[in-house]
């Protein structure tokens, strides 16, 4: 099974963290989840926002293809790189994982617009 590497986040994952064991076909949003890092998720991942894209950084070429509506929201994202997946969407393949999340996510329930 292979392994997450989550990159430094000030408020979500201060010192990073590795995720042993993460299971093939789950995404990378209830992973995260499942190991106490609590990346917003505002849609209950039905991908329908972009609260919580992330940016891989290593492995972007295990996990299942963008559909095309992620990629329309994606468009939308904060932070916008190439790498960029929505985590709820994007499915843990066999390789391990380096991922980032961004600084900044859009979320406008939780900024009372």
């Amino acid at each position: 099974m292979p392994k997450i590497t989550v990159l430094p986040h000030e408020t979500l994952c201060p010192k990073g963290k590795v995720i042993e064991n993460a299971p093939v076909g789950q995404s990378i949003c209830v992973t995260l989840l499942e190991n106490d890092i609590e990346i917003e998720h505002a849609c209950e991942m039905s991908c329908a926002c972009t609260t919580c894209h992330v940016v891989v950084r290593k492995g972007i070429n295990s996990l299942n293809e963008a559909s095309e509506i992620e990629e329309d929201l994606l468009d939308m994202a904060w932070g916008l790189e190439a790498d960029s997946r929505l985590s709820c969407q994007a499915l843990i393949g066999e390789e391990d994982l380096t991922v980032e999340i961004p600084k900044y996510t859009i979320n406008h329930a939780r900024e009372n617009h």
